[in-house]
């Protein structure tokens, strides 16, 4: 088995950025998820709330990300540093967690690009991973829904897209699920197998702390924004393990280094 891509979105939500390769920190891959779109009771914003986040392209730079977008001038936005403290979530079932506002010119930006009032924040320390998904002490997550980073198979997509054509569907590309790590090289479903083992990408270690279950945003085009509804019907015909529909696992650093595309991957004996 081997890496065969790597991504990462730096602003919840936004088009992904690809990768050759990717610095692994103790709280996932470097510059994943450390922004966030929030409404005006500081929830956060997501593709289930407004398909025009794929319209969003974020470049980030040293002390900062670039907003980008077609038609739209390039905002440049610092880290705000000594921004005044929020007290946020990530959804509105979460508990709160920390972040710090970006400020004035990036809230218009995004308003405007989103089609209602929205606001920025920067994380500038990722959050304590609770003990309920599997982390351990000093385990961290930025942004991420629930875990660090996760992953998908290139050989389950295609095993997904056989049952998505036989429903009289078309197939869909892997970004639809949004994945931080897609392994090529790996059997159908052989991810199922891997909960509570440990995995080594390149020379860097990993937990597998969980399935994914999936929601509306699969159903999303990635490039266009328009959202339909047979991604998310078939993974219901098909990967409804207990009333949650599954695709790809969760991941928790073990340890940080440099992974990159080609690298070799493997579980690790106990």
């Amino acid at each position: 088995m081997r890496l065969g891509s790597l991504h990462t979105y730096p602003v919840k939500g936004c088009h992904r950025l690809d990768h050759d390769g990717a610095r692994v920190d103790p709280w996932g891959l470097a510059g994943d998820r450390r922004w966030l779109v929030v409404d005006a009771d500081g929830v956060g914003v997501t593709q289930r709330d407004t398909t025009a986040l794929v319209r969003l392209r974020a470049e980030p730079r040293a002390g900062g990300v670039v907003l980008r977008a077609a038609g739209r001038p390039d905002l440049d936005v610092p880290e705000p540093v000594a921004g005044p403290p929020e007290s946020i979530r990530v959804f509105s079932k979460f508990d709160p967690v920390g972040g710090r506002a970006a400020g004035a010119a990036a809230d218009a930006w995004l308003s405007e690009l989103l089609e209602c009032p929205v606001r920025l924040v920067w994380q500038a320390e990722p959050h304590a991973l609770s003990a309920d998904r599997a982390g351990a002490p000093g385990d961290r997550v930025t942004y991420a829904d629930t875990h660090p980073l996760l992953l998908t198979t290139t050989a389950s997509l295609d095993a997904f897209n056989d049952w998505l054509v036989a429903s009289g569907g078309e197939p869909v590309p892997m970004t639809r699920f949004r994945p931080n790590v897609v392994v090529s090289g790996a059997q159908a479903w052989a991810e199922d197998g891997w909960l509570g083992q440990r995995l080594r990408i390149g020379d860097v270690d990993f937990r597998v702390a969980g399935s994914c279950k999936r929601c509306v945003v699969v159903n999303v085009d990635q490039e266009s924004g328009v959202r339909g509804t047979e991604v998310l019907r078939v993974l219901g015909r098909y990967r409804d393990h207990g009333r949650a529909l599954m695709f790809g696992v969760k991941l928790i650093p073990d340890g940080t280094g440099d992974i990159r595309v080609g690298d070799r991957l493997g579980l690790i004996s106990p």
